[in-house]
């Protein structure tokens, strides 16, 4: 068994009303040497919350979180961090329009597959 901590990533577009879509999961485990994430950016979703905004440096920085998790080179500077490193500077507090949740703690015996089972629950919108 794997003992895990994970994270929700909300976007907030506008900070200032507090209203967020959940919009990915970050999953570490430092036994397993883990730290993946799984985001999606809903456009319809995005534009119900603020109709006027541009969604693309926002778009940008989500889609920059797996990157960073992965450590590589697309990680920019964070690379040269551990992945426990990361994953504090992932969720840290921020008064951003890139925010996650606080830290939760779960356990399993798949790591990827808790990451995929967190996603569909948190994260995907069921038709």
């Amino acid at each position: 068994m794997h003992t895990y901590d994970y994270a929700i990533v909300r976007l907030v577009p506008r900070v200032e009303r507090g209203e967020f879509i959940n919009a990915g999961v970050i999953v570490s485990c430092k036994t397993a040497g883990y730290l993946r994430a799984k985001v999606a950016f809903d456009e319809s979703r995005f534009a119900a919350l603020a109709p006027k905004a541009d969604p693309h440096d926002l778009r940008a920085a989500l889609l920059s979180i797996p990157a960073i998790c992965e450590g590589g080179e697309a990680a920019g500077p964070l690379r040269h961090l551990s992945s426990r490193e990361r994953f504090d500077w992932l969720v840290a507090p921020r008064s951003s329009s890139l925010q996650v949740s606080p830290v939760h703690t779960g356990r399993c015996t798949d790591l990827s597959l808790a990451l995929d089972k967190l996603f569909d629950r948190m994260v995907a919108v069921s038709a």
